[in-house]
């Protein structure tokens, strides 16, 4: 880590905890800053915050004192996920106080590269293949994951060393809050609309993920999905070396899919059939990863080895169990209309049920329709379970049945199976209206799958 001295003695708020906050507050700390850390979650059931106390960290908890600003500080180090809106923070914006994000903190102490992933859908797949394939030939070094994939950046930066590659996935939240952040390489894998309710505006949603690039050189490599015709105009704004890839067309200097093989520039690295994970998101996901491994010199037959040992991440299209001839499979991170249409593009839908349903953000679900055309039944549940009955009426299924939740959903998804199909838990909501995450909602899938074994 860099022992950067710009920190020393100044005082710094970190507003918000959970991982990143922790992480930020101990770096901080580390590098010199008299740090108060201002959390909503009680002192007693707030573990982060009682492990800075015993730091000698101050720890506000409980409340966000409006008054805090009256202290005079000279940063602000934000949770991602605490809106702009915030009063703490929107009073620190009209005093001029800097507002950054945690991973501007590791960029600033690591000695390594950073490679970074951002986009609407497909973020962390991209991430972890990335991560596989520059970890396959390495003789020096490792490449660490990090950021919205659930380790912290600053916590990865302050363990790298220089022969190392930090592979940072990137939400729109944490690119909000960064200055001089500068990946080597970046990615975009898509951008659609999404978080609107925390950005306002598509506009501002677009503007975030597009300011990954913001600090790149012509020395830097910026990954861009050619099938968006948005990405492609907005790559003439960008001082960075662009290497497109795309699913549509062949593209000269960059990656492609082409007659059922996955290329890059003129040479095939390897068939589409040979990727350990199903669905046409994944071949978009693999030709990313490609193009990053390719900048990064990685060869064919690593890419090929890598790729095909791949069998996805926790909750993104996760292969769970078979019970019976039923295949059943966990995408609970499908969190938007979009990444459950990816998802149901791997699969036959006259042997497919659906288990769908969540948290209600006011938003309709036509675009699903094509996607679900010959769905063989689906079992809905949540706040949105009635507009995604109507919209499966307009689709033509027939089978439709309403649950309580994801639980109870499993054993009337298998009564309405045969052997061959496959049984697939792909929401197109967030979870918050009936779980903390889209990981417990995966986890209690799981289980509900485990039970149906005994």
């Amino acid at each position: 880590m860099k022992q950067i001295k710009q920190y020393q003695n100044e005082k710094v708020l970190v507003l918000g905890l959970a991982k990143s906050g922790f992480s930020a507050a101990k770096l901080l700390n580390d590098l010199g800053a008299l740090v108060t850390v201002n959390d909503g979650k009680p002192f007693e059931e707030n573990p982060e915050a009682q492990g800075l106390l015993e730091q000698g960290v101050r720890v506000i908890t409980g409340h966000h004192p409006i008054e805090l600003l009256d202290e005079d500080f000279s940063l602000m180090v934000k949770n991602p996920g605490i809106p702009y809106d915030n009063p703490l923070v929107a009073k620190a914006e009209k005093l001029h106080i800097p507002i950054l994000t945690e991973v501007e903190l590791a960029y600033q102490v690591a000695e390594c590269p950073i490679v970074g992933i951002t986009g609407t859908n497909g973020k962390t797949t991209t991430t972890t293949m990335i991560g596989l394939l520059l970890n396959q030939e390495r003789t020096a070094g490792k490449a660490h994951l990090a950021g919205n994939i659930g380790f912290p950046g600053s916590e990865v930066a302050a363990k790298a060393t220089a022969e190392d590659d930090i592979v940072m996935e990137l939400s729109s939240f944490q690119l909000m809050g960064i200055e001089a952040f500068k990946p080597q390489i970046a990615v975009i894998t898509n951008i659609y609309e999404a978080h609107l309710d925390y950005h306002k505006t598509r506009e501002n949603y677009v503007a975030a993920k597009w300011s990954i690039q913001e600090n790149m050189t012509a020395d830097d490599y910026l990954v861009l999905n050619w099938n968006s015709e948005e990405l492609q105009k907005m790559s003439k704004q960008t001082k960075a070396q662009v290497v497109p890839f795309s699913t549509k067309e062949k593209i000269e200097n960059g990656a492609y899919f082409l007659h059922g093989g996955l290329y890059y520039k003129e040479e095939k690295i390897m068939d589409a059939s040979e990727l350990g994970v199903p669905g046409a998101h994944n071949i978009e996901n693999a030709l990313a990863a490609i193009a990053v491994a390719k900048l990064k010199g990685v060869s064919n037959n690593g890419i090929r080895t890598a790729l095909s040992n791949f069998h996805g991440v926790p909750h993104r299209t996760q292969y769970v169990a078979t019970i019976n001839g039923r295949k059943f499979y966990n995408d609970s991170k499908a969190t938007n209309s979009l990444a459950t249409e990816m998802a149901l593009s791997g699969f036959n839908n006259e042997q497919l049920i659906l288990l769908a349903g969540g948290l209600d953000r006011g938003n309709g679900f036509d675009e699903l329709i094509p996607s679900l055309e010959g769905v063989k039944a689906i079992i809905l549940f949540g706040e949105t379970k009635d507009k995604l009955a109507e919209m499966a009426e307009r689709a033509g299924i027939r089978t439709i049945i309403m649950t309580s939740n994801v639980e109870t959903a499993v054993p009337l998804a298998y009564e309405q199976s045969e052997v061959g199909d496959s049984i697939l838990l792909s929401p197109a909501n967030a979870s918050w209206d009936q779980y903390p995450s889209f990981e417990i909602r995966g986890d209690k899938f799981m289980q509900a799958v485990k039970q149906l074994e005994k």
